[in-house]
């Protein structure tokens, strides 16, 4: 499913207009993506949490070039899911 799969779902089950759908959609990830830039993490009951994740300084190489160099430590956006969430998806999912 693409966002412009969740916008016609929305549209339908409202009733609203898929534009007016649309702009929310993208408000909703604005506001979102800010939060966690600012380092804010995003609690969704039921749903899940949008939350940071800190990666440790570790050493990688350029194989190009045959040489090492260092990655810093840095925050990289992480979603767990919530308990409720993740069981119904396990139980009805199957591989």
């Amino acid at each position: 499913m693409i966002k412009t799969d969740v916008v016609s779902q929305i549209s339908k089950k409202t009733g609203l207009e898929k534009r007016d759908v649309k702009e929310v959609v993208e408000v909703f990830f604005d506001i979102v993506k800010d939060s966690l830039i600012q380092g804010e993490n995003v609690y969704f009951r039921g749903f899940g949490s949008f939350t940071l994740k800190k990666r440790a300084q570790k050493i990688g190489r350029n194989i190009t070039k045959n040489t090492s160099i260092v990655v810093p430590a840095h925050f990289i956006p992480y979603f767990k899911p919530s308990k409720s969430f993740a069981s119904k998806v396990k139980e009805n999912v199957k591989a």
